[in-house]
């Protein structure tokens, strides 16, 4: 670390037109600072956890919009996340940022042999095959059910389901074409119906409601579609369509509560076609 880093950080030094990566370090030196902000020095990692979330889904809303600007300032929102993580651990001595450049590279090194060693790699199915493999070697995972376990449980569900069916995959467990999937995530969807129409205990319902959304992923995993995504664009649609039956709803003088749930569906129906 730049010893002058170490020092008492001007404020006024940080005021300028252009900044590069060492002013980032010392702006959210300074903020964490005794001299800086209230708000940034009492933050701690578990604090500003869904903050980190919410910029990373911030960013992902800037791509898909295509808005270069707004990409450039989401970018620097997460960051800045990255940077507070960082320095909280730097100012107890446990972590700074040449700490995380360093594994990455090394990390970056290890898993592109292709590039850094002497393994081939022509095409991007094998570019990924290398990278699992290694992955799971360096990581301590011999078996994988380890590989499984170690998708993080605070990843979206859809995002985790597709995640696990995957490395299922690679272990060879899955459907071997779409018209299984297809089949399994019906016996599901009946099942479903079935302790529905009972009335099942909730946990018995919720237990086959969510073997009914895995199996729906799993067909998903087979088409080649990502769930998450695929969930998302439905709920887009539905907004729109929405937005437009309501408006209908008004055309003609109503409103949605003024209309039964099947004048509802109509509209919605129309207005979908």
């Amino acid at each position: 670390m730049n010893v002058e880093m170490l020092d008492a950080i001007e404020p006024s030094s940080l005021v300028k037109e252009r900044y590069d990566f060492n002013d980032f370090i010392r702006m959210v030196r300074l903020l964490r600072s005794p001299e800086g902000c209230p708000w940034d020095r009492e933050q701690t990692h578990a604090s500003i956890r869904k903050n980190f979330i919410e910029e990373t889904y911030e960013v992902l809303e800037a791509i898909d919009n295509g808005d270069l600007s707004l990409l450039r300032e989401e970018l620097g929102d997460v960051l800045l996340q990255i940077g507070l993580h960082v320095e909280m651990e730097s100012e107890l001595g446990r972590m700074s940022f040449e700490d995380v450049i360093t594994e990455l590279c090394k990390k970056l090194v290890q898993r592109h042999p292709h590039v850094f060693g002497d393994v081939a790699a022509e095409n991007v199915p094998q570019v990924l095959n290398n990278w699992e493999t290694i992955k799971m070697r360096t990581k301590g995972q011999s078996t994988y059910e380890a590989s499984l376990r170690s998708v993080p449980a605070s990843f979206p569900a859809l995002m985790r389901a597709q995640k696990l069916l995957s490395r299922a995959a690679r272990a060879g467990f899955a459907p071997p074409d779409v018209q299984t999937a297809l089949a399994q995530a019906d016996v599901c969807q009946k099942r479903l119906c079935r302790s529905s129409l009972e009335s099942a205990s909730a946990d018995v319902v919720e237990c086959a409601l969510g073997d009914s959304l895995f199996a729906l992923v799993g067909l998903a995993q087979q088409l080649g579609i990502d769930a998450e995504e695929a969930l998302t664009r439905a709920g887009q649609r539905f907004t729109e369509q929405f937005a437009r039956m309501e408006r209908a709803a008004l055309k003609q003088n109503k409103s949605l509560h003024e209309l039964s749930y099947e004048e509802q569906c109509s509209l919605f129906a129309a207005e979908e076609n």
